[in-house]
């Protein structure tokens, strides 16, 4: 005898076919942003959650572990010298650093925008300093500013100029390390060059047709559709001064005198010369909150400096005269 099946059986094998593959496609998009979420849980979101937990214990890196809440924020703002002179110079160096970096980076970009012979090349050399690791530039820099055999001092000689001992002296050893600090231009001049590529031709054209020279076009037209990248500029310029730490570690190590002792050095010197890690960490989240709170200030202040393109800012209607009597009547 045969035997039948229901017909039944094959319809529903055939619908879930249909759901599975369904589920697959949405379940597609995760499976390729896994690895991301993965490494960000991983070696952000939980390195973070960690140093924020040990901040709030005295936490050797050889020894018991002892609870004391807010104890290292009370000790680093009540008793810390050294906490205050960190903060200071480094507050300094940014605000010499900052615009410094961005006048630089505009200016490089400004001069390779132009349309000359061997263009490529200058961008591959004036790009070349900011692939050099950390270590090789300073030695390069302890180079040009010895006191004895360096290549600045011999052509300030060359002039007449006698030359100060750059890193051993407390009041030039900052402006030393400016100077270092705005040698790797790459990354800024080219983000600067791509913003000045997407500045529309038609603009410069109809500001000369108006009589606006060079001068006034850089002002009127140049800046306002590249602020933008200011901005973005501006904020990486804040981040980069306070985290300040490999050209000075190698090159003064902090002197003379503290006068190059930044706050990332001062934190890196608790957690790994005491070995203090909670204190450390205590000394991390406060530099963090000063740079979102920096951060946020610059956002803030964007909305009066900052123009994109497609964008009209409109000003508050004045009201009228008979408007205002009318309403009083």
């Amino acid at each position: 005898m045969a035997h039948t099946y229901p017909q039944t059986a094959g319809k529903q094998s055939a619908s879930l076919g249909p759901r599975r593959n369904r589920r697959w496609v949405g379940a597609a998009p995760y499976l390729f942003i896994f690895p991301w979420i993965f490494g960000f849980l991983v070696f952000t979101l939980g390195p973070l959650l960690f140093s924020l937990i040990i901040s709030l214990f005295d936490w050797p890196i050889v020894g018991k572990v002892h609870f004391i809440g807010l104890g290292n924020y009370v000790e680093m703002f009540t008793d810390d010298p050294l906490f205050w002179k960190s903060f200071g110079v480094t507050l300094k160096f940014a605000a010499l650093f900052v615009p410094l970096n961005i006048a630089v980076g505009l200016g490089l970009a400004i001069l390779l925008n132009q349309k000359t012979r061997g263009n490529a090349i200058f961008r591959t050399a004036f790009y070349l300093p900011s692939v050099i690791s950390g270590v090789a530039l300073a030695m390069i820099w302890s180079w040009v500013y010895s006191g004895d055999y360096g290549i600045l001092n011999y052509f300030l000689s060359i002039i007449g100029v006698q030359g100060p001992d750059w890193l051993n002296d407390k009041h030039w050893s900052l402006v030393a390390m400016v100077v270092a600090s705005l040698w790797g231009q790459g990354s800024m001049m080219l983000v600067f060059l791509a913003g000045l590529k997407g500045i529309p031709k038609d603009l410069y054209e109809s500001a000369s047709i108006d009589g606006a020279g060079k001068i006034r076009q850089f002002i009127s037209v140049t800046i306002p559709m590249l602020s933008p990248t200011i901005l973005f500029n501006l904020i990486t310029s804040i981040i980069a001064a306070f985290q300040q730490l490999t050209l000075a570690l190698l090159l003064t190590g902090g002197g003379p005198m503290k006068s190059t002792y930044f706050y990332a050095m001062y934190m890196y010197e608790n957690a790994f010369k005491f070995f203090k890690m909670g204190y450390s960490a205590a000394n991390a989240w406060f530099m963090f909150l000063i740079v979102l709170t920096l951060t946020f200030l610059v956002f803030k202040s964007s909305e009066a400096w900052v123009f994109y393109e497609g964008e009209m800012k409109r000003k508050p209607e004045k009201k009228s005269k008979s408007v205002r009597r009318g309403r009083s009547a």
